[in-house]
């Protein structure tokens, strides 16, 4: 695993939760370790979201968790009835992903049998690990996701890119394509999360901006892409190979994949505002997609084996070609935004 931030930040915050325990005089301060590690979050609004969903499920976790101990002892057959309480309460208030810590939280209780002194002091010593996870993570290289998922964008098309190119041509090593796949496909889901992410913290603001609603769809179109991108290695992989084929099939696939990748970066640049207008058209990727299509159709032989499996990789390879144009005219339709609003700009100034 690769050393990042995040796990720089949350060695620091366990450290902060240490010193906060000893500096306030906790008995046992490892609760406030592992609460340090349950709430550190991928992003700041994460971080405020699960701090107070923490807060709520913690509070309630420690009350039920003084009450069973003061009413049922410290057996462990008691700790196991009211950690299944505490979990069908938390369900029910939509806290799943709070549960781990709430848990923590209702054992070190319990084991006070009903001492309420004692079940504060680790009821505190929760909330220092949670608070101490949530300082360090807005003062200590706050996350941009944003920009990180761009870059990520950018690493998961290369990785693409080349797996694609030599898809159809079977150059690479079976255990290297394999491996590189299996990278890719993580990468992918990995950007999918990120962008689930954006979507949930958008849904929480009452007005989204413009600029924020246009920059989802970028993202959304972005993923899609590379989505569609990976499903045409799937169909390959499943397929293509297990039919009966002649050099011009190999040829005609293999060459409109080469195309395809090519308008991909092409695009990718477009977004980057670093292609000259013009540079290239999404009318001629629509066409060229079609005639790749009927291509493949009519080249159909119903006395060569495993052709049906082609179509499925000629259907994949079209729609991967048809979300590439639409990626592109959301690319001319944001360009054209923002030079609007670049002279917009310059003639509010000049006035």
């Amino acid at each position: 695993m690769a050393f990042g931030a995040r796990i720089l930040k949350t060695g620091m915050a366990v450290t902060l939760a240490l010193y906060l325990s000893v500096l306030f005089n906790f008995a046992s301060p490892v609760g406030a370790a592992i609460a340090a590690i349950f709430a550190m979050q991928p992003s700041i609004y994460r971080s405020w979201r699960y701090f107070l969903d923490q807060i709520q499920t913690s509070t309630m976790g420690a009350v039920i968790a003084l009450l069973g101990g003061m009413l049922l002892s410290n057996e462990p057959i008691a700790v196991g009835l009211v950690c299944i309480l505490v979990i069908m309460i938390s369900m029910k208030m939509n806290r799943a992903d709070t549960i781990g810590l709430t848990l923590v939280t209702v054992i070190s209780v319990m084991e006070a049998s009903g001492q309420w002194q004692f079940a504060l002091t680790r009821f505190l010593l929760t909330l220092t690990g949670i608070l101490s996870a949530f300082i360090i993570n807005i003062a200590v290289f706050p996350p941009k996701p944003r920009k990180q998922y761009i870059q990520q964008i950018e690493n998961v098309f290369t990785s693409l890119s080349l797996l694609l190119r030599t898809a159809v041509s079977h150059e690479m090593k079976e255990s290297v394509f394999r491996d590189e796949k299996n990278s890719l496909e993580g990468s992918i889901k990995a950007l999918a999360d990120k962008y689930a992410l954006f979507e949930e913290e958008q849904k929480q603001l009452r007005r989204a901006k413009y600029s924020q609603t246009r920059q989802m769809v970028v993202y959304k179109n972005l993923l899609n892409s590379l989505q569609k991108g990976f499903q045409v290695l799937e169909a390959i992989d499943r397929h293509y190979f297990q039919a009966e084929r002649t050099e011009r099939t190999d040829e005609l696939f293999d060459r409109h994949l080469e195309q395809l990748i090519k308008y991909h970066e092409y695009i990718l640049l477009k977004f980057e505002d670093k292609l000259k207008p013009g540079a290239n058209d999404s009318e001629l990727l629509a066409e060229d997609n079609d005639r790749f299509l009927e291509a493949a159709i009519h080249g159909y032989d119903p006395e060569k084996s495993g052709q049906l499996r082609l179509s499925v990789v000629a259907a994949a390879i079209y729609d991967y070609g048809y979300q590439l144009d639409r990626l592109d005219r959301v690319a001319d339709q944001i360009n054209r935004m923002n030079t609007d609003e670049k002279d917009t700009a310059d003639m509010t100034g000049k006035i």
